[in-house]
């Protein structure tokens, strides 16, 4: 399925050379002019760029071009590295309740404060995320952490300590990971 959309904004002869070749593109093409930039929904659109040779601080995602003539080849390299950066940007982030958590820069975040954490930290709130039902202890151990014997060990319940400890200190919160008879989870409220 093809999500990402090459808005070319007033370049009408670019926008033809790239509609005649779309189908071997890995992206949409679509084009506005000035008089059309008001009619555009940029919010409809998942992935998307905006290719002009006019500065426009109101275009989001904009690519300038500000040198003709351009090798095509060169172009479409640019074009295809910027929707990769979108789109390792916007993967980057998960929302769990009202936190996003960032991967690359191990973050937790919530309005403009941030909590740095560990990788294990990550690893144990985006698991217990994805998991609707409480996560037994040696689940966590096993999948988080790499365990797989039956030795008694308590890396889980002092790792989920400290982090709570870290999210209560930080953001005032000591109910994002429960602690239930059966395992933890994360609090489904908001």
């Amino acid at each position: 399925m093809n999500n990402k959309t090459l808005f070319i904004y007033e370049l009408p002869t670019l926008y033809d050379i790239f509609k005649e070749i779309e189908e071997y593109l890995n992206f949409k093409i679509t084009s506005f002019t000035k008089k059309e930039i008001l009619n555009v929904e940029f919010r409809d659109y998942d992935h998307f760029l905006v290719l002009s040779n006019k500065r426009n601080s109101n275009l989001p995602n904009l690519i300038l071009i500000d040198s003709f003539p351009i090798k095509f080849t060169k172009l479409l390299e640019k074009i295809n590295v910027e929707f990769l950066k979108k789109n390792f940007i916007k993967q980057s982030n998960i929302n769990v309740g009202q936190y996003i958590i960032n991967i690359n820069s191990r973050e937790m975040i919530l309005e403009n404060q941030k909590l740095k954490l560990t990788e294990k930290e990550i690893d144990t709130i985006i698991f217990l995320s994805k998991n609707k039902l409480p996560i037994r202890v040696n689940e966590l151990q096993e999948k988080v952490w790499g365990y797989q014997s039956k030795l008694e060990t308590h890396t889980v319940e002092t790792h989920i300590h400290r982090l709570r400890k870290k999210i209560k200190e930080k953001f005032f919160d000591d109910n994002l990971i429960i602690s239930m008879k059966n395992g933890y989870q994360i609090s489904k409220k908001k």
